[in-house]
């Protein structure tokens, strides 16, 4: 694969080199590439290429015990979307009603279409999420709430951690941190040996009140694609949260903003982006020293770092389950307990960022301009983060107004996939609607 993608990194050099554009177009395209070559690891702009999403043996940081199947992928896919599986919720009158999805909406390039999260305990959906509200049965502490803005389930493959503080995965930046593995019974399963996507999926079933035994699979239609997602394994074990964590960690690692136009760019078609988006990825990888975090394919970094950003109870929002108690408010220190990773959270991927509405773990920006504003000034606004724990690398950048227009259309547009919803079935094996089966939701859907 290394030497396919050295062959593509070379051709669109060529491409571009005998680019019968005019003069600026083409200036622009070499000043992108020694940019790319020379901030890349491998010294290739080819570091930066997705492969295809059915390209299974090439997809990173699969786990040894779960590797990728189209067969994995498919039932994955499915139960991802499936609310059938929502059969523990707080009340009865929301069983079967919410799924995965329900948190991760396509059309807002799967993550929640609101500042917060509502699986179990919400009713309505609107246009993509924006309207779920709290079902009137539920009480605030209640709900199924996430007390962090959702990280989107695109790109996953390049995550070896999973969420915010990277707690879940026996490997990568967990390898030293067992010490707190038996602190919460969740992240015991740190000590299975799983990589973060398998470990985290597991913990998320049940924290989300979803579940799955044979008796629930049969029912729904799931059997016999368990059966071949699964063969290998005793058909007493196969119809489990396990398995089924299992197949959507699979699916996870096929989402892929491949089609992007930087994608496209860095494939060879010098036209896929215009002259702003590559003077703003230009600056990205030059003057905004955006790649001393972002860089890797999805642009994402398994490190953590400190910005001084709000937290979500500290916003203009009606939240659940959070308040100034929660450890999530410490980020990767409410993980490992250790004052040198207090207020530090994972480096995100930067990809399809244009419908998020929502930025930061704390939905304390609503539109990308604001955020690279926030970074351009250097000035942390949680004044409750010491300064000693902000990250070296968060400083004024002394972008002028037209950088901070240019590095802002390349993140928009330049990174935004328009066709993230190919991901998505057309149907689930139970016929449900989804992402999510209330009454609210299937009218605002129109979905019987």
């Amino acid at each position: 694969m290394k030497k396919t993608l050295i062959l593509v990194s070379v051709v669109a050099s060529t491409l571009w080199f005998s680019c019968k554009d005019d003069h600026v177009v083409t200036s622009l395209d070499k000043d992108l590439e020694a940019a790319l070559n020379a901030s890349s690891p491998s010294g290739e702009i080819s570091h930066y290429i997705m492969p295809e999403s059915d390209d299974y043996a090439n997809l990173p940081n699969q786990d040894a015990k779960n590797p990728v199947t189209e067969a994995k992928v498919e039932l994955g896919r499915m139960l991802f979307f499936e609310t059938g599986i929502g059969v523990h919720p707080k009340y009865a009158i929301s069983k079967e009603t919410y799924s995965c999805s329900s948190c991760h909406v396509p059309s807002m390039s799967f993550t929640a279409g609101r500042f917060q999260g509502i699986a179990d305990g919400a009713v309505g959906f609107g246009d993509h999420g924006e309207t779920r509200v709290r079902n009137p049965h539920y009480g605030s502490s209640e709900v199924d709430a996430q007390g962090a803005r959702p990280l989107p389930t695109i790109n996953l493959t390049y995550v070896t951690n999973a969420l915010w503080a990277g707690g879940f995965g026996s490997f990568g930046t967990n390898v030293g941190t067992e010490d707190v593995w038996n602190q919460d019974t969740l992240l015991a399963i740190n000590h299975k040996g799983f990589e973060g996507l398998e470990a985290n999926n597991q913990r998320a079933l049940v924290v989300h009140r979803q579940f799955m035994d044979k008796q629930i699979a049969d029912s729904l239609g799931y059997t016999a694609m368990f059966d071949a997602a699964f063969p290998e394994i005793p058909e007493n074990e196969r119809y489990t949260i396990k398995t089924t964590a299992f197949a959507i960690a699979a699916y996870f690692r096929t989402i892929l903003t491949n089609q992007a136009p930087f994608q496209r760019w860095l494939k060879g078609d010098a036209a896929a982006m215009t002259e702003q988006q590559k003077r703003g990825a230009t600056l990205f990888f030059t003057k905004a020293g955006c790649n001393n975090c972002h860089n890797s394919a999805s642009l994402n970094a398994m490190r953590y770092e400190a910005v001084g950003v709000n937290n979500l109870f500290q916003g203009p929002y009606d939240v659940f389950r959070t308040d100034v108690n929660d450890l999530r408010n410490f980020g990767r220190g409410g993980f490992t307990k250790r004052e040198e990773d207090m207020f530090k959270y994972k480096v995100p991927q930067l990809y399809n960022l244009k419908h998020f509405g929502f930025y930061f773990h704390g939905a304390s920006k609503t539109t990308l301009r604001e955020v690279v504003e926030y970074f351009n000034n250097g000035i942390p606004e949680n004044t409750t983060v010491p300064a000693s724990q902000i990250s070296n690398k968060f400083h004024p950048l002394g972008l002028t107004p037209q950088e901070v227009d240019d590095l802002t259309e390349f993140i928009e547009n330049g990174l935004y996939d328009p066709n993230i919803e190919r991901y998505a079935p057309h149907q689930v094996m139970s016929g449900y609607c989804f992402p999510n089966n209330d009454s609210q939701s299937r009218l605002d859907m129109g979905c019987n």
